[in-house]
């Protein structure tokens, strides 16, 4: 019999297995044929161990367990026939990988057959090495790849190139002994030849810098040569795909050009005229044509600078864009975000096709061309763009609302040419998706228009018409709302009218009206019950007239369910009817919020620095103040384990705005429970703590209200924090921030085994930690804080606050000092002390702030410390 002959129990067995109906009836057949083969292999029986083998890849492709069967490949592979080999070496791939022990024994086998006769046989061993080579079989058999790189067949040299590849990647010392046969396999006829050495000097190349000079001062130019041969060749019926001369080659070729100039400015010279040769003949009707004018474009733009060049590819992208293909739009996007960073002005051009993609059907596209847009906004073109995606946002999709309205937002603020521009952008979007908009844009909004002294009455009467139309949106109520209750008499006695503005008339009742809908609204949330509680208190001191309907209203929620509105009702309620000698004064209009103070908030920090903080504040003219990107709940976010915090700057400006504090009161219990380190440290900080309590309302006068600076709020939240004793004497919390305590006691050393750091060095200021372990505590690190003035000021009311994950405890003593002396003529001195939960396992990792004053000027520094030694 014909061993090969055999195959047809394979047949039987595919033709059980899917005539099963339940996978129990497949299991019970996996099961009877394992039995059957692990029979044949205890009996070592050779006739049909191919068979058993072919049998056993089947199974291994449903996903049963096939291990046994893998010393089975190995004999195989022994066997002097081609046929055994050949299902032998297909086994060892299917079967085995590169982490299995027994792979160290084939190794041999391997070796006799790369030296083979048979050029067949020598062929299945380079297939088998190039799948599942490891770094030991790499090093053993290079020396016979490396030869087979010249041998006579070029199917051969073919198979040897890719396994090369893969032993470049498994053992990148050995890519330079690869340099020169693979510089000679770029000199080849043979296109399944050329394309492998192609491959394989890309390899080389970012494996070994002393490949990529060579392949750059001695191939360049023959590389350039070989792709213009291509280009330029007539129809090759062996080699042509969809009209063009393999395509692969091409890509290949174009790959290697890419690597060869990426920092290279003679190299890139070299190709510059081939480049453009590809750009121009390749068609774009075929996927083949698109694929290589795709690798084309991608190489100009890695290359070295040339704006021709560049401008050709960027039109090019331009056609992708327009193209019907989905992918082929969505790589063009891809692209056009890289390409932005070196020509605007070229991408800029196509920025009405790429304004389509905003609006198409696909998810990825829409979402991928939105942040093209994004970056193509500036302050020439913020006004039309913005029209556009506002206009677009009407008929977006819901799924896509809330990104859109984020990405506008963003443009709005950023590019702001005016406030008024703003105030009419703003209210646009709220009315059209308010209910997508976050609290920090509608917090931003109402800070510029109480900015904007003499827009006060056409913000109002704008919220005023547009809330006619959009009561369903959330976050627009709550501006209307505010505005009302701030700017209601201009509203009714139409102040400061614009030209641009058409007429309104507007009576005490229907401003009433509007908030009393809106808290009616079952829909509405607290937040915006409560403004219109203050809102309606207001509006009873605005338009006495209408006072005793705006009490009936008020009174209603004195029962109800929701104990803050309850216990505002009751308040307000009193004040209409026991206060009216001082409800005028209580209910007067809100001071200016500072914009700069907000901005700070939102970004993390005030936005000064010591470069500027004797210059004047640089905004753009009547527009809006930048913020900065990094918001303060990045303090915490220093690992995956780490519970993400709220941010502050939402309860800070809703108590400046309201005046009261919405957040859920904390349990309390009979004994008060110690606080770590940690959570003292997070009060300190405000984050994840309520807000600092309100302020009677009813002992304020006529002294205006200015916000509390970012000191003088850590020092409100301070003072209600509880006592916490620490070693050395019995020390409040708040001596943290005081910075008044006597010198603290030096930590326990038991010798300096670890070095000191620079945990954080700026132009102004150096930080440096020292280490210690107490003895018998490795868990635990004392730490030492030196901080050094680096400027020519002094700074005063220095404070320093840090903040760890939640498997450490930190516990901060006293500093030295609160006054840091200039030019390194003194220091300040804080010990630390960290217990690592996960000693061993996890290294320290520490979030820090620093705030002072530089003449009477508030700085904030932060940071992220990660250079702590090992083992602490």
């Amino acid at each position: 019999m014909n061993p090969f002959s055999s195959g047809t129990r394979l047949r039987d067995m595919i033709r059980a297995i899917r005539a099963c109906k339940t996978a129990a009836e497949e299991r019970a057949v996996i099961r009877k044929e394992s039995a059957a083969i692990r029979a044949a292999i205890t009996e070592n029986d050779p006739d049909y161990r191919h068979r058993n083998l072919a049998k056993l890849m089947f199974i291994h492709m449903l996903g049963y367990p096939t291990h046994f069967g893998q010393m089975e490949c190995l004999k195989l592979i022994a066997s002097p026939g081609f046929p055994e080999k050949r299902i032998g070496y297909l086994g060892l791939m299917l079967l085995l990988d590169e982490r299995q022990e027994v792979l160290m024994l084939v190794t041999n086998s391997l070796k006799q057959d790369l030296n083979h006769t048979n050029q067949y046989i020598v062929g299945l061993a380079l297939c088998a090495l190039g799948n599942i080579c490891s770094a030991e079989m790499a090093r053993d058999l290079a020396p016979e790849v490396e030869r087979l790189l010249q041998f006579r067949d070029p199917n051969v040299r073919k198979k040897a190139a890719l396994c090369s590849v893969r032993i470049i990647k498994k053992v990148p010392d050995l890519a330079e002994n690869f340099i020169n046969p693979a510089a000679a396999l770029l000199k080849e006829k043979h296109h399944g030849v050329l394309v492998t050495g192609v491959q394989l000097c890309t390899e080389l190349c970012k494996a070994s810098e002393d490949a990529l000079e060579y392949f750059c001062k001695k191939c360049t130019d023959g590389l350039v040569r070989v792709l213009k041969e291509l280009v330029n060749s007539p129809y090759a019926p062996e080699y042509d795909i969809a009209g063009i001369t393999d395509p692969f080659l091409h890509i290949r070729l174009l790959r290697l050009l890419r690597v060869l100039g990426q920092g290279d400015a003679d190299a890139s010279e070299c190709m510059n005229d081939i480049l453009a040769q590809v750009a121009t003949k390749t068609e774009s009707n075929k996927n083949a044509g698109n694929a290589i004018l795709y690798e084309c474009v991608e190489t100009i733009m890695s290359i070295e600078d040339n704006s021709g060049l560049r401008v050709l590819a960027i039109n090019i992208l331009g056609r992708f864009v327009s193209n019907k293909d989905n992918n082929i739009r969505y790589v063009a996007l891809n692209m056009l975000m890289k390409a932005i960073t070196v020509d605007t002005q070229a991408v800029q051009r196509h920025r009405a096709t790429i304004l389509e993609c905003v609006k198409d059907s696909d998810a990825s596209i829409r979402k991928r061309a939105l942040e093209l847009v994004y970056l193509l906004v500036n302050e020439s073109n913020v006004k039309s763009l913005t029209i556009e995606l506002i206009d677009y946002l009407e008929v977006s999709e819901h799924d896509f609302k809330g990104y859109l309205t984020t990405k506008i937002c963003s443009i709005v603020e950023k590019f702001s040419p005016e406030k008024i521009w703003y105030i009419d952008q703003m209210i646009r979007v709220l009315s059209e998706a308010g209910n997508f908009v976050k609290d920090e844009v509608w917090y931003a909004l109402i800070v510029v228009i109480t900015n904007a002294s003499e827009l006060h009455g056409y913000a109002v009467r704008s919220l005023y018409r547009t809330v006619q139309s959009s009561t369903d949106q959330e976050t627009l109520v709550k501006v209307v709302v505010w505005c009302i209750g701030e700017y209601s008499d201009m509203l009714v006695n139409n102040v400061g009218v614009l030209d641009i503005e058409d007429p309104i008339t507007v009576t005490e009742s229907d401003a009433v009206d509007v908030v009393e809908i809106a808290v009616k609204r079952h829909n509405s949330d607290l937040t915006t019950r409560a403004m219109c509680l203050i809102a309606l208190l207001k509006l009873s001191s605005r338009f006495p007239a209408c006072s005793q309907r705006v009490k009936d209203i008020i009174v209603q929620y004195k029962g109800s369910f929701m104990l803050e509105l309850q216990q505002r009702s009751i308040e307000f309620n009193s004040i209409i009817e026991k206060h009216q000698n001082i409800r005028s004064t209580l209910l007067e209009r809100m001071p200016v919020l500072d914009e700069a103070t907000y901005s700070g908030r939102r970004a993390g920090s005030l936005q000064q620095s010591v470069q500027n903080s004797n210059g004047p504040t640089v905004n753009l003219p009547n527009g809006v103040a930048k913020p900065a990107a990094v918001p303060v709940v990045d303090l915490l976010d220093l690992s995956s384990d780490d519970i993400p915090a709220p941010s502050s700057s939402g309860t800070d400006i809703l108590y400046n705005l309201l005046g009261v504090d919405l957040s859920p009161a904390p349990s309390q219990s009979g004994t008060q429970k110690q606080k770590t380190g940690t959570d003292v440290l997070l009060d300190l900080l405000s984050i994840g703590s309520p807000p600092t309590p309100a302020i009677d309302i009813l002992s304020l006068g006529q002294e205006s209200i200015t916000p509390a600076t970012t000191s003088e709020r850590v020092t409100l939240h301070s003072s209600d924090l509880p006592q916490v004793s620490v070693p050395g004497g019995d020390l409040p919390i708040l001596g943290l921030l005081d910075g008044l305590a006597a010198t603290p006691p030096a930590p326990e050393n038991n010798g300096s085994q670890f070095p000191s750091v620079v945990a954080y060095e700026s132009s102004f200021l150096k930080l440096t930690f020292d280490f210690s372990k107490p003895s018998g505590s490795p868990q635990t690190t004392s730490i030492t804080a030196t901080f050094i003035n680096l400027s020519q000021s002094v700074y005063n009311d220095f404070v320093f606050q840090a903040a760890v994950p939640k498997f450490l405890q930190l516990h901060l003593d006293p500093a030295s000092s609160n006054t840091l002396p200039a030019s390194s003529s003194g220091t300040i001195v804080q010990n630390l002390r960290v217990t690592n939960n996960q000693h061993g396992k996890k290294s320290l990792v520490m979030r820090i702030r620093i705030a002072y004053k530089v003449n009477g000027k508030e700085i904030l520094e932060e940071g992220q410390i990660n250079n702590f030694p090992r083992n602490l």
